[in-house]
């Protein structure tokens, strides 16, 4: 009898502590889905929570709740749980790791590109990176995937998936011609390489593409990555000539010449293998063609009175050099807020932006920006155009009130960081197909 009592009392104790661990889990699962949800809030708020480029999206039926996925983001707070599922968070500040993707171990997360109200015009592509024109494959930025680990993974898959298709007999002057030297131009052209390909990049401006216009001082946020020819590369914070440095010493080693200021007219089919003329009269054949030429090519501009200006900017190369000047910047994301804050303190600067809040930058960020504006160190001018630009003013105008006086102010310098264009009318023109992705997948699992 008293065996029989004691079990019973060990088994209610085993029970309860059970139920013990269970009301806390339960709790505490409760307390993290509320902050989750909190944050979700906020982020909404902020203009945050919608993506606007390559992002994670769960299927909550696939969906275990084992946190690898947000274990593995490298950005934090982009996923979360709620509800015991994961759900993305600040959706906006996601740039396409993929880590998430190959972290979940139920495969419930895919990579997609625009969402139900945001379109994103991409050009077709296989998954062998192929388009519509067989022969002319794309890699990177132009292909929805901006990260620099991923262009460069891209761009030796591009080349790889070329070698086994057998496409290397022909008449033509190259078995391949790389447009773009960035990331995954020169990632592409040390596979050529690897391959033994006769092959040629051409580069519209200098080597390095998108991460050359960055401003000199600005640090290149990246991560681990394989670069052909050279090994793994661990980089997490590195400044834009180190990056660069690296490079020019791979291509210098494997004796890659890149040619430089050789911008890409036209790729015509000719007797099975394309020419391409460059905009100086230049014209080479081969049979294989990469596209890496990014979707930022071309500069988005304002089309107003002025722009045409020798004091009007594009892209921010030297900050150190300018002082004592008054200087606008316009746009939000994250060029103009980088390059609005390596002005200050040796000059008055203005940063113009035609919504009432960011939506779309980095973290630190926001919060260096917030407190450059706190301290008087940026006039931030929210809901506001550029309307004009005159030799020694700029004039800005009210988004939200039509009737408030444009405002003339004293100005030396101007930079304009509208985004980019996509190379639409060259992609048309090469015959390509495009169309404009709304939450479609880019990376899923098979």
């Amino acid at each position: 009898m008293e065996t029989l009592v004691e079990n019973i009392l060990i088994y209610s104790v085993v029970f309860f502590i059970c139920l013990a661990i269970i009301f806390l889990y339960m709790r505490r699962e409760r307390r993290n889905s509320k902050r989750v949800e909190e944050k979700i809030i906020k982020a909404k708020h902020e203009g945050l929570f919608e993506p606007v480029s390559l992002h994670p999206v769960v299927d909550v039926n696939k969906c275990i709740q084992t946190g690898a996925c947000i274990v593995a983001c490298p950005e934090k707070d982009i996923l979360g749980i709620r509800n015991g599922k994961a759900t993305t968070i600040n959706a906006s500040h996601c740039i396409g790791h993929g880590a998430c993707f190959h972290a979940c171990p139920t495969q419930a997360i895919t990579l997609c590109i625009g969402t139900e109200k945001r379109g994103v015009d991409l050009p077709h592509v296989n998954q062998n990176f192929e388009t519509n024109i067989p022969g002319i494959y794309i890699a990177g930025e132009l292909g929805g995937m901006g990260l620099i680990k991923n262009a460069v993974e891209q761009g030796r898959q591009a080349v790889e998936s070329i070698v086994k298709s057998g496409k290397t007999q022909h008449q033509a002057g190259y078995d391949l011609i790389v447009v773009g030297a960035g990331p995954a131009g020169i990632s592409a052209s040390l596979t050529a390489k690897k391959h033994n390909l006769s092959c040629i990049t051409l580069e519209q401006d200098t080597l390095g593409g998108t991460v050359f216009s960055f401003p000199r001082s600005k640090i290149v946020m990246t991560s681990p990555m394989d670069l052909p020819l050279f090994g793994k590369v661990k980089l997490y914070e590195t400044s834009k000539p180190e990056l660069l440095d690296l490079w020019h010493k791979v291509l210098t080693k494997n004796d890659i010449t890149v040619k430089e200021n050789s911008k890409v007219e036209a790729i015509v089919p000719e007797n099975e293998h394309f020419r391409v003329e460059t905009l100086s009269g230049e014209k080479y054949s081969a049979k294989n063609v990469l596209l890496a030429i990014g979707r930022r090519g071309t500069p988005r501009k304002l089309d107003i009175p002025g722009e045409s200006m020798e004091k009007v900017a594009y892209r921010l190369l030297e900050p150190e050099l300018i002082q004592g000047k008054n200087v606008v910047v316009v746009g939000g994301g994250d060029s103009a807020i980088e390059s609005a804050l390596m002005l200050t303190g040796q000059n008055k600067v203005i940063l113009s932006y035609r919504n009432e809040a960011f939506s779309r930058i980095k973290p630190k960020n926001l919060e260096k920006i917030n407190s450059a504006a706190s301290d008087g160190s940026v006039s931030v001018r929210f809901n506001t155009n550029l309307v004009a630009i005159d030799k020694e003013t700029i004039t800005i105008a009210s988004v939200t009130n039509k009737d408030e006086e444009p405002q003339r102010i004293k100005n030396d310098l101007v930079y304009i960081f509208a985004g980019g264009e996509l190379p639409t009318q060259f992609l048309l023109k090469v015959g390509l197909k495009i169309t404009k992705k709304f939450g479609e997948a880019i990376l899923k699992h098979r």
